[in-house]
């Protein structure tokens, strides 16, 4: 089982634990098993993710569940639409609808969200990029989310990728000291102990100001974090990074808002990240309702 299957079956099972506890005590209470259909209904506009873990809810609470859905992730949706459709018991169809509904919900909302700044960046050569801004435990779920939405996937944790921030140049003493560090240890026999083959792994270091900029590239650094910038600071740091090296990658990341990203992607840079694609989307609305017997 890989990892995002691994982080997915933990979590439908932390949320079952925490909803139904010792039973659904409504359910037991007031209905007689017999076999229903139900159907999941869109109650606003998005585009869809959470398919896999919507399916696991239904089939860990009963195995005898059975879901259907007429939408992809990945897809987009319209108020009204039939998402899902389910065959199953109605004790266990209604103890599944609340967590079913909340992963719906909640990564849909960051697809939706992240699809609205792709959208903003159409014509553009950049690419939205997602942060470690993720809710505790539940990133590998949220990232897949911003990939159904049209984002990309930037570093999933601390191991993946080396970028050098502000705290990090401050206690190194300066850029060219931190990257000349962080070389010596991607080459090292310690590293490869601890994180196996890097390979070319790249280099990403935050930058406020020209000053910075030009350390950092002369430095040999592989992509520069162009943090908090104005539109127009912003693109003097892109023309001069340019000029001193074309093939430097280049961010933009912070107060990246649906009103200013189509500005932002427009300045040359190759990537604008933003943290509120997953810790701010607000969730989609869907419903589930009983149609008849099965």
């Amino acid at each position: 089982m890989d990892a995002y299957h691994k982080q997915m079956l933990d979590l439908v099972r932390a949320a079952l634990d925490e909803d139904i506890g010792p039973g659904d005590i409504t359910s037991l209470a007031c209905l007689q098993p017999e076999r229903i259909k139900a159907e999941i209904v869109a109650k606003s506009d998005g585009v869809l993710s959470g398919v896999e873990p919507v399916t696991l809810v239904f089939q860990l609470v009963d195995e005898a569940n059975r879901v259907t859905f007429a939408k992809r992730d990945s897809d987009h949706f319209v108020r009204g639409d039939r998402i899902a459709e389910i065959i199953g018991y109605n004790q266990t169809v209604m103890t599944s609808e609340r967590a079913a509904l909340n992963f719906l919900g909640h990564l849909s909302g960051i697809a939706t969200l992240t699809g609205r700044f792709v959208e903003k960046m159409h014509g553009t050569n950049c690419r939205l990029l997602d942060t470690r801004k993720t809710t505790p435990g539940q990133r590998l779920l949220e990232k897949r989310a911003v990939v159904h939405g049209g984002g990309t996937n930037h570093r999933i944790g601390l191991y993946d990728m080396v970028l050098i921030k502000d705290n990090h140049i401050a206690a190194a003493g300066s850029i060219t000291e931190a990257i000349r560090l962080t070389r010596d240890f991607l080459g090292s026999v310690d590293c490869r102990q601890q994180f196996g083959a890097v390979g070319q792994i790249e280099v990403e270091v935050e930058v406020t100001n020209e000053a910075e900029l030009v350390e950092a590239i002369k430095s040999g650094v592989d992509r520069l974090l162009l943090d908090n910038q104005t539109v127009k600071s912003l693109s003097h740091l892109v023309t001069k990074a340019r000029a001193l090296n074309p093939q430097v990658k280049l961010e933009a990341s912070g107060n990246v808002t649906l009103d200013n990203v189509a500005a932002i992607a427009a300045t040359g840079v190759d990537f604008v990240s933003s943290g509120a694609i997953t810790h701010s989307a607000p969730d989609a609305d869907f419903s589930l309702r009983v149609t008849g017997k099965a």
